[in-house]
């Protein structure tokens, strides 16, 4: 499967590189390049994460790396990655579309 980040879960990792970089530059490097390195294994295991416990009954997934979430759904033939936030914030439900698709 391919893994494609939404342009809204860019945006979430945007703003955690610039948050971790205001302190440390080289640090925040390595912690976007781990998320991205977790995410990525999602295209041989899509189903190993958990669901997400906000949202019972969604098709949407997480995967734990540190202290923070990545969601994603699973979309055969893709997984979309729909956000990134450090697990100790509130979830950012406006990221995630919890309706089931039609068809």
């Amino acid at each position: 499967m391919k893994v494609r980040w939404t342009e809204q879960a860019f945006t979430r990792l945007a703003g955690v590189e610039a948050y971790v970089a205001a302190d440390s530059p080289t640090a925040a490097q390595r912690l976007i390049a781990r998320l991205v390195r977790r995410a990525s294994t999602l295209a041989r295991t899509p189903n190993i994460g958990r669901r997400v416990p906000e949202f019972p009954g969604s098709d949407l997934r997480e995967l734990i790396e540190g202290n923070y979430r990545i969601v994603y759904r699973v979309r055969p033939p893709r997984v979309e990655i729909l956000t990134a936030f450090e697990g100790h914030r509130r979830f950012p439900h406006a990221d995630v579309d919890t309706k089931t698709p039609q068809g």
